[in-house]
């Protein structure tokens, strides 16, 4: 396993002033992990986390994904990234370790890497029923328990202090978790798993004043549900070739069940996030908010 870490400035450097022209709040100070962010809806996240002002750190297994977005992202002074295949049993502490070694803390972590490996049961293997729980359920379980000894040392310290500082757990889950979804028997127990993961730690962590919630999402325009027409470019993991997308008579009839009859954007999805990892769900722990624009399978 080989992991990198990309620096660009020595933590102690003057931070910019937080951009706070789409929050009412500022994330100054903070610093967020969020994984699977070298695209889609990590990345959205991770941008939405540094307008608002937060020290990102990036993680993906594409090093030039993550070049793309750290570019994208802009505030060069407080992005950074972390290469690393976060099944690798490694990875997890490796990343950890990594945020930790680069700003110093660690205050929310967003996790929110995945992808789907599709069959209906009996053409689904071991390996691959494994792999959709070793992504969605094993790899957060191994970030948070990474994280858990700075976040319980750094609240017996703010105690001591009489200061209460409150940080962020935000776990991807899916209404197929929810609701379930033919041909993902893996993908949807492993966000189902990530649920009851989510509503432990809120009761285990809460006296360390973190809030650890969920957002489920539903149809969010990405390569997963992208329209399957002969271009597609396929998920290469593990020395699988793995298809993405959906037929589009399929896509069109789930569009359609949907309330508001469209996909959602990556943008909306990063909102949702956006709001359990703000000081206005100070008070919310071991809730599952839905963004899925009222579609239920």
């Amino acid at each position: 396993m080989s992991i990198t870490l990309e620096n660009h400035t020595a933590i102690g450097e003057p931070v910019a002033a937080a951009d706070t022209s789409i929050s009412p709040f500022s994330l100054q100070g903070r610093t967020a992990l969020v994984t699977g962010s070298g695209r889609g809806i990590g990345r959205a996240i991770a941008k939405r986390l540094a307008a608002a002002g937060a020290n990102v750190m990036l993680n993906d297994m594409d090093e030039t994904l993550l070049l793309e977005a750290q570019a994208d992202l802009g505030h060069e002074e407080r992005v950074r990234h972390v290469t690393g295949d976060l099944t690798d049993p490694s990875t997890p502490k490796a990343v950890v370790d990594a945020v930790l070694g680069a700003f110093g803390a660690i205050d929310i972590i967003v996790n929110n890497a995945g992808y789907s490996w599709d069959s209906v049961i009996q053409k689904t293997t071991d390996e691959q029923f494994q792999a959709m729980l070793d992504i969605h359920l094993v790899t957060p379980f191994r970030i948070l328990r990474a994280a858990s000894e700075y976040i319980r040392e750094a609240a017996k310290s703010e105690a001591a202090n009489n200061r209460r500082v409150m940080r962020k757990v935000v776990n991807i889950t899916s209404i197929a978790a929810t609701d379930g979804n033919p041909g993902q028997s893996g993908y949807s127990a492993g966000k189902a798993g990530v649920i009851g993961l989510t509503r432990t730690l809120a009761k285990e962590w809460g006296r360390y004043n973190v809030n650890v919630n969920a957002v489920g999402f539903g149809l969010i325009e990405t390569r997963l549900i992208q329209p399957l027409n002969g271009n597609n470019t396929n998920l290469q993991m593990h020395g699988h070739e793995i298809r993405l997308g959906v037929q589009p008579a399929m896509l069109e009839s789930m569009k359609n069940s949907c309330p508001l009859r469209r996909l959602g954007t990556p943008e909306e999805a990063a909102g949702a996030v956006l709001f359990f990892c703000s000081p206005l769900s100070d008070y919310v722990t071991g809730e599952v908010l839905i963004c899925g624009g009222g579609m239920h399978f």
